[in-house]
């Protein structure tokens, strides 16, 4: 804001690349958390099961919640989450990190 405003909310651009070591230990933990959670649905419940059998990805975006990254911040509350998941078949673990690669250029530079 030009005028000297600030805005009371802010966006948090996060962004981390897992390593999935254990396939077999991922996925059980997501299945647990899916098959323990009394507030989903049957059908939902087999749905994402099946999911999570299939896909590390989907498993561990069962497990990670937004929520638990900034409920310790202090004079904040979350207003909005959303996050997403993908196996990355294209990833070098050895390259050097690029800014511009992963669309963070702007922020990278200060002008974002």
């Amino acid at each position: 804001m030009s005028n000297g405003e600030t805005s009371r909310f802010v966006r948090l651009h996060v962004e981390l690349v897992m390593e999935v070591t254990d396939a077999a230990q991922l996925t059980g933990a997501a299945f647990d958390r899916i098959t323990a959670d009394p507030a989903l649905p049957e059908e939902e419940r087999r749905q994402s099961q099946e999911t999570v059998r299939d896909d590390p990805a989907e498993a561990l975006a069962h497990l990670i919640d937004p929520f638990d990254l900034v409920t310790e911040v202090p004079g904040t509350e979350l207003a909005q989450a959303s996050w997403s998941s993908e196996e990355m078949t294209d990833y070098d673990p050895d390259a050097e990190w690029d800014a511009a690669e992963w669309d963070l250029a702007d922020d990278a530079d200060g002008e974002g």
